[in-house]
């Protein structure tokens, strides 16, 4: 049986659940919608974000390990347009965020830059004009 295509949830350790949280709510301005001691889970449009301790994710998922600072990934949020990404980045550095690369042109044609949370997640802010947003806050993949 093949998976479908899609993405269900996406789970960060943080090395403190509770400022991870706050982080998520007060910069971001997100509520979540369930809470438990040590996680928490933030309903983004049909993709759930959870942070949960680096404790309760490895005891979950059966994996030990030191962390590094760079995971070898990245989170998005694509903006409407380049000016949201900008507005998007001064509210971000206002309220605390770590600004790893200010938004810059990028070579693929649209325009982007990174923020780190607490506790080192990157995440992309990008404006790219070949994958609108819809109404409904969703990217408009087009097929060629």
């Amino acid at each position: 049986m093949s998976l479908e295509q899609r993405l269900s949830l996406v789970t960060l350790g943080c090395a403190d659940q509770a400022r991870a949280k706050a982080f998520y709510k007060d910069a971001f301005g997100w509520t979540p919608f369930m809470e438990m001691d040590d996680i928490a889970f933030f309903d983004l449009g049909g993709v759930v974000l959870a942070v949960w301790t680096h404790d309760g994710l490895k005891a979950d998922s059966h994996t030990d390990g030191a962390l590094g600072a760079y995971r070898g990934s990245a989170l998005a949020y694509n903006a409407r347009t380049e000016a949201e990404v900008d507005a998007i980045f001064a509210d971000l550095r206002a309220r605390g965020a770590a600004i790893l690369k200010a938004p810059v042109k990028a070579e693929w044609g649209g325009y982007s830059g990174y923020i780190a949370d607490p506790d080192g997640h990157a995440w992309e802010i990008a404006y790219n004009p070949g994958w609108p947003i819809g109404p409904d806050g969703r990217l408009q993949i087009v097929k060629s």
